[in-house]
C-alpha cells in the first residue's frame, strides 16, 4: 500500500474594494506573500496584492484572512499530495 503525504496550500483571493488599507494581513504574513499595491481601489486605498513569485508558498494558515477587519482577504485551502497533484480542494 503507498502512502503519500499531504502537504496544505492556499490560494489567496483579494477584493481589492472592501479593503481600507490598514495592512494588517501584508504586516502579520508569516511567508510574506502579500505587499502594498501601488493601484488604489475605490475608496483611495491601497489593497494588498500577491507577490507573484512567492503565490505558491502559501500554506493555508489563514493568518491574512482571520486578521482582515474588513473581509477583504479569503483563502482557499488545496491539499496536494507529494507529487505536486492536487487531491483535494476545501472552500
Amino acid at each position: 500500500m503507498e502512502e503519500t503525504s499531504k502537504k496544505r496550500r492556499g490560494i489567496i483571493h483579494i477584493i481589492p474594494n472592501r479593503c481600507k488599507g490598514c495592512g494588517f494581513c501584508i504586516e502579520f504574513c508569516p511567508l510574506k506573500i502579500l505587499v502594498v499595491s501601488k493601484e488604489f481601489n475605490n475608496k483611495g486605498y491601497h489593497p494588498p496584492e500577491i507577490v507573484p513569485e512567492k503565490a505558491e508558498k502559501c500554506s493555508a494558515c489563514l493568518t491574512c484572512e482571520l486578521i482582515c477587519p474588513e473581509f477583504a482577504v479569503h483563502v482557499e485551502k488545496v491539499e496536494k499530495s507529494a507529487q505536486g497533484n492536487k487531491a483535494e480542494m476545501e472552500v
